[in-house]
């Protein structure tokens, strides 16, 4: 979502902002822009639509000069991406950038009518600045005008004023949205997540829910949601674990598929000891009777994977939920029920609210995140990160893995703890589990001819997948995957289901994707390959090289995955839909990294 900066520094800030807001930029976004604190007092600001480089031409042209400032980029949500919409918006003496959504601004935009105050962009982030300037008229400070404004406001946002005449004052305030500040010598900063302000410090203090901070080259000065001042511990950050680096691949996303063999060992380092799960002390699965798993997008379709294992491994009861559907349809919940929340960025507003629906309403809640100082990990009764490191491209790759591996020793401690499988059984499941990392390393080699595949599957104007059981939502996470980077229309599909409505569909211009390892389920997904191929449907059979010496006369094209990992296969056949999705985005020129519309951390709901 929208990135936000502020430094209050002892040198130039222009460059400063725009470098913070280029690390920023894996969140997404559609316009840029930055406001400065002269030396003289003057307030002032430059904006630019699309990617940074046009803030970049726009700064070369007309500097901005000034010791304090603040950017941001945005992604929007009310109005179009426009210069006039873009951040920070300023109202006389005061400028503003926003991350969230402010409920009441239409409200808000009435009372300003009342005053005779017209805003110049369709934005709900210009009535902040336009009520905090008012408020600044009536004679109040910047602080007393900055709290009144915030007591106006209603919905969930970071927020960062800056003030004419102010240099050296930053104002921040965090509800819902997430808020870092970094603390250096004589300098200070904000920014959205501790990897902005990586290049400048390695300690950072995360703001609470309802908080607000009064920063000075000073320090800092930090009043909570009841307007009394508090204390906010500093943390240290490894500054190493937050540097950008393609590491000499073309993409973002092509280094994070690589990377996955190495982060799932890491997982698996951190979690299995010997043949012995260890988790944090307090999660007790041989008292739950229900467990419920609660995502957005490919964090939802983890979930969806790991229900197969819960019930069929644990024999333990298992919803998955869509996060922004989940507290509207008031969900009873047993008291003897685990909740776990799934989220790559441990800051998803949807996820998070689930999980304060879910309090108090379940024996425990658990957030399995990839963010350690998140909000998901800090309000959650325990947290399991997923150790994926730090993921830049939109598309989640790596993230999505390790939730799948995490997930997977949650699902067989559940299992050992319950009594449905013994010391032996747990070793044998953990024996496949420790050989996905091999396995992933083998299934990379397919990069080659996955870009061959995608050739054709990039002329394609539709798309299925197909698959069964625990392949079932791989092929959701395919057909997602595919729509994010490429733009063509891509639908999953329990194979089951083909002849339910999807076969309609079928023709000589519908390539079918079809996820079908040797196993159990391999005859009836082959049944329903054939139905395919019969109405002249062109497959592209996943299977290994069993499989694809069983059934894959007539298939169009096959990628031979290894066999191996037993139930964990879902794991592995990701690959495959990571590759194709890539490599078809790359034949259409599409932004991989950053696809449009799409943003990497959604913070609003």
């Amino acid at each position: 979502m929208c990135g936000i900066i502020g430094i209050l520094g002892s040198h130039e800030v222009s460059p400063q902002l725009v470098d913070a807001l280029r690390r920023l930029e894996y969140r997404g976004y559609d316009s840029a822009g930055v406001a400065t604190v002269d030396a003289s007092g003057r307030l002032d600001r430059r904006r630019a639509v699309g990617k940074l480089v046009n803030l970049s031409d726009r700064l070369v042209h007309d500097p901005l000069p000034g010791h304090a400032g603040i950017g941001h980029t945005r992604w929007a949500t009310h109005g179009a991406a426009t210069e006039v919409n873009a951040h920070p918006h300023q109202s006389g003496s005061v400028a503003v950038v926003h991350n969230g959504i402010i409920e009441n601004f239409r409200e808000l935009r009435a009372g300003l009518a009342d005053l005779g105050i017209q805003p110049e962009s369709q934005t709900d982030t210009e009535t902040v600045a336009l009520w905090c300037a008012h408020h600044l008229g009536r004679g109040l400070t910047p602080l007393e005008a900055a709290r009144a404004t915030l007591a106006q406001l209603h919905g969930a946002f970071a927020l960062a004023f800056l003030f004419q005449g102010e240099g050296d004052l930053l104002i921040a305030a965090r509800r819902g949205s997430p808020l870092a500040i970094g603390h250096g010598t004589g300098e200070m900063y904000l920014g959205s997540d501790a990897v902005a302000l990586a290049p400048f410090t390695d300690r950072i203090t995360y703001l609470e829910d309802g908080d607000h901070a009064v920063l000075t080259r000073a320090g800092m000065q930090v009043s909570d949601a009841q307007g009394q001042q508090t204390h906010r511990p500093i943390a240290r950050i490894d500054v190493g674990a937050s540097v950008i680096d393609r590491a000499g691949h073309r993409h973002f996303m092509a280094k994070e598929i690589a990377e996955q063999p190495v982060v799932i060992g890491d997982v698996l380092t951190h979690y299995v000891k010997d043949d012995r799960i260890v988790l944090p002390d307090g999660l007790d699965l041989a008292a739950i009777d229900r467990i419920t798993l609660v995502g957005c997008g490919t964090a939802h379709l983890a979930g969806h994977v790991a229900k197969y294992w819960f019930e069929s491994l644990a024999g333990l009861p298992c919803d998955i939920d869509v996060a922004s559907e989940f507290r509207y349809r008031e969900p009873p919940l047993s008291d003897r029920s685990l909740f776990v929340a799934v989220s790559q960025s441990g800051e998803t507003a949807d996820t998070l609210a689930a999980l304060h629906y879910a309090r108090g309403k379940v024996a425990q809640t658990v957030g399995l995140v990839n963010v350690g100082t998140s909000a998901i990990a800090r309000d959650a009764d325990l947290a399991l990160p997923t150790l994926a490191g730090m993921e830049v491209s939109v598309a989640s790759s790596k993230a999505f893995t390790c939730q799948l591996a995490v997930l997977a020793v949650l699902a067989l401690k559940a299992a050992h703890a319950r009594g449905r499988i013994d010391d032996a059984g747990l070793a044998a499941h953990l024996r496949d589990l420790r050989s996905i990392p091999a396995l992933l390393a083998q299934a990379l080699a397919l990069s080659d001819d996955c870009r061959v595949q995608a050739d054709w599957l990039a002329q394609a104007r539709d798309v299925l997948y197909l698959g069964r059981g625990a392949l079932y939502p791989v092929a959701l996470e395919g057909a997602l995957k595919l729509k994010e980077l490429s733009y063509i229309h891509a639908e999953g599909y329990a194979s089951g289901e083909l002849k339910h409505g999807p076969i309609a569909l079928i023709d000589g211009d519908v390539p079918v994707v079809v996820l079908a390892p040797h196993d159990a389920l391999f005859d009836k997904t082959i049944s329903n390959m054939q139905e395919v191929m019969a109405r002249h449907g062109r497959v592209l059979l996943i299977s290994d090289a069993g499989g694809i010496a069983a059934a894959g006369e007539g298939v169009t094209a096959s990628l031979a995955l290894p066999s191996g990992g037993g139930v964990f296969q879902p794991i592995l056949y990701a690959v495959p839909m990571q590759y194709l999705a890539y490599f078809t985005a790359v034949a259409k020129g599409t932004d991989v990294d950053q696809p449009r519309n799409l943003a990497k951390s959604v913070t609003v709901e």
